[in-house]
């Protein structure tokens, strides 16, 4: 028995009705993955080589991929907040190569950006070194007062220094071990060396009892 032409009328409405809401639901879902999707954003540089440790005048450099045309920044952090020190265009395959030679012994978070984008990659920090004379002191001396508060003892991680503020952060390296401590004390008291480490920092570094320290600031 074939429906009437009403109840054949309101099943075709029904029909519409469900496949006019797929749709629509359907259209939602691909805006929103759309929006969602990786693709949408611009994918943050990517590195192959970082030589970030270097004397000063030498020149430290960055190579990596990145999307083919895209400008990628090499970025310094100051007191004044990021400030761009090198700048290139990645080539049609896609690879860059950034450079920035130091002219002063000096250490800071450095990081990629991509141009026009909220796009970044942090490299930690661009150490550019300079070779200073040192020491070391604390047997016999521990208990005793620090110029810059505290008391000498064998944990101590720190440095002492004739005139840099207390509190200084000082990065230093021998062969390739690198540590970072503060300004803690004053000295050396003996003529020609400009650092006295702590025990803590001495073991880290593997330093010997007098020598040279590359050293950044």
């Amino acid at each position: 028995m074939r429906p009437s032409p009403r109840v054949r009328c309101a099943a075709l409405a029904c029909c519409a009705l469900t496949t006019s809401t797929t749709a629509l639901v359907a259209a939602s879902a691909t805006a929103q993955s759309d929006a969602e999707t990786p693709s949408a954003t611009t994918a943050a540089p990517t590195t192959e080589r970082e030589r970030l440790n270097v004397r000063v005048g030498q020149t430290a450099v960055v190579t990596g991929e990145a999307a083919a045309g895209r400008t990628i920044v090499l970025q310094r952090r100051g007191h004044r907040g990021w400030r761009t020190i090198d700048r290139t265009t990645a080539d049609a395959s896609g690879h860059y190569r950034l450079r920035h030679r130091p002219r002063a012994a000096s250490s800071a978070r450095v990081r990629l950006r991509v141009a026009g984008t909220s796009a970044a990659r942090s490299l930690g920090h661009l150490n550019a070194y300079r070779r200073a004379s040192a020491s070391w002191y604390g047997p016999g001396l521990y208990g005793n007062h620090l110029a810059c508060g505290g008391r000498l003892s064998d944990s101590v991680r720190g440095v002492a220094h004739k005139s840099l503020p207390c509190g200084t952060r000082v990065t230093l390296r021998k062969g390739n071990r690198i540590v970072r401590a503060r300004v803690v004390d004053r000295g050396p008291f003996v003529a020609g060396r400009e650092f006295d480490l702590t025990p803590a920092v001495k073991r880290a570094l593997g330093f010997g009892s007098t020598g040279s320290v590359d050293v950044a600031m």
